[in-house]
């Protein structure tokens, strides 16, 4: 794909503008090839169906005003479940396309939604906005943190949207949540905690290659973990060069492609960087930090299981801000028992509370948020509770109406979540508009990424949060960034 495009060829492949009478980031209305009403069809492309892509087609096909173009994916053998999906859903199907590059010359796509592994986000979303398509990209937002920046810079150098999938950013009780500690009713916040205790089951271990007809394999439990025999007919439907991208030329084998792939370095970044990346960005919207942090000290390690993993399946990360706040982060992904039971959920009850054995029980995948005067507790949904005093005595909570806020509608009042809100940025042409625009968004992936290299080189870091760099350690700054192959480089200038 060519990757620099003339101003004349980028007006002509840009479709989005103003609103009447608004200014678009920092262009003028000529800038652009004509204007979103409410009533213009916004022609998108899901890049990455499998998993979480499912959503992705799911809260698009159902817009009013969006049609899904392609579903484009490296494995063919996806595309006849996912196109009846949409024809169920919208009475259509789209094209279908495994080589994103072809789906960003079309000039009829306006925007883009990825959720592809992690080591594919940041290179899809730079070619997507230099053939000026708005993108929607999954977290963590990049791979690694060079990539996050230049995602930024192509974001503001070819004048497109990009909006990274916080979904809480999105969700009114969140925002509710925030403002009540912004109103200084915890006291003042000095630690914000972010748990992801998430049993994973053991991934096995398999040789290279193709396996056998009828060979038999460990299943990941969870549904969305389900793994195809990958037989030497079904993989040849599989684009396997071009699944690898950025990564390091390697066979395959199932453990690193469809979604073990979080497992291993070369392309994921463990839960602390899958699971993790919602619980910090609300940890770090919590305590109010806009910068990074000048410390980071990750501990860990894969226990109890043998298998290929190469990430831990328990770590704990703890940061230091330059004001002396802290923020944690721990995750755990082991079995209670040998028998593989699950922890029961916590729930939530009618009034708002997480109810558990004891009130205060604290939530498995959430923010713990410590304020001088109590603590509140935010889930994975954005419901929150808060306590008070030695017995933890429990104060006010999302289920209680509060006639004193009035929030920001971010999705129009419609429910669409982040995946609506997109849309409607994308409409209205203003950057100011996303629930979690990419500079947020990076900001937010760095922790877990950070993380991971101290983790990594087995030491506590210092930070240079203005030249996202560690202070005097070549080993750990080598890690900020990756070697790619020649076809598949993230540019130093987008």
């Amino acid at each position: 794909m060519k990757k620099d495009i003339s101003r004349r060829e980028f007006v002509k492949r840009s479709s989005v503008g103003l609103a009447a009478g608004a200014v678009m980031f920092t262009t003028s209305a000529k800038s652009y090839a004509r204007i979103l009403g409410s009533n213009d069809t916004i022609n998108m492309a899901v890049i990455g169906i499998r998993g979480r892509g499912g959503s992705h087609i799911k809260n698009f096909a159902k817009m009013k005003n969006v049609r899904l173009k392609y579903l484009v994916d490296i494995d063919e053998n996806l595309f006849k479940e996912r196109l009846e999906q949409v024809d169920k859903l919208v009475g259509y199907q789209p094209k279908t396309e495994w080589d994103m590059r072809k789906v960003f010359d079309d000039k009829d796509i306006d925007a883009v939604s990825i959720a592809t592994p992690n080591h594919w986000h940041a290179l899809s979303t730079i070619w997507a906005a230099q053939a000026g398509k708005h993108v929607y990209v999954e977290k963590p937002s990049s791979h690694n943190v060079f990539e996050g920046r230049k995602m930024i810079e192509a974001s503001r150098k070819y004048n497109v949207l990009v909006q990274v999938g916080f979904q809480t950013r999105a969700k009114i009780n969140a925002h509710r949540a925030i403002k009540f500690i912004r109103d200084g009713k915890l006291g003042d916040i000095y630690m914000t905690r972010g748990l992801c205790f998430k049993p994973r089951p053991d991934i096995g271990i398999y040789p290279d290659g193709p396996m056998k007809e009828g060979e038999k394999f460990r299943m990941n439990l969870e549904k969305s973990s389900y793994e195809p025999p990958y037989t030497k007919s079904y993989l040849s439907k599989v684009h396997y060069d071009m699944w690898l991208g950025p990564a390091p030329k390697r066979p395959f084998n199932r453990n690193r492609f469809h979604y073990n792939w979080h497992w291993h370095w070369d392309y994921g970044n463990g839960d602390t960087g899958n699971q993790g990346p919602h619980q910090f960005d609300v940890a770090r919207w919590a305590l109010g930090e806009n910068e990074l942090p000048i410390k980071v000290r990750s501990h860990g390690g894969y226990f109890a299981y043998k298998s290929s993993q190469e990430t831990p399946n328990t770590q704990t990360s703890l940061f230091e801000y330059a004001d002396g706040k802290l923020l944690e982060f721990g995750t755990r992904g082991l079995f209670t028992n040998p028998e593989g039971t699950l922890l029961p959920d916590i729930k939530i009850t009618g009034d708002g509370r997480i109810s558990a054995e004891s009130d205060a029980t604290p939530v498995k995948i959430g923010t713990i948020v410590l304020g001088t005067e109590g603590w509140m507790q935010i889930d994975s949904g954005g419901n929150w509770q808060t306590f008070f005093g030695r017995k933890n005595e429990p104060g006010p909570t999302s289920g209680q109406k509060d006639d004193s806020y009035d929030p920001m509608d971010l999705t129009g009042g419609s429910g669409g979540g982040i995946f609506e809100n997109f849309i409607n940025a994308v409409k209205s042409g203003k950057r100011t508009d996303l629930a979690c625009d990419i500079e947020t968004g990076h900001m937010s992936t760095v922790l877990p990424l950070i993380a991971n290299v101290s983790y990594r080189v087995g030491r506590e870091l210092r930070l240079d949060g203005k030249h996202e760099k560690f202070i005097n350690d070549k080993e750990a700054n080598e890690l900020l960034t990756r070697d790619y192959r020649e076809e598949y480089i993230v540019p130093k200038e987008v």
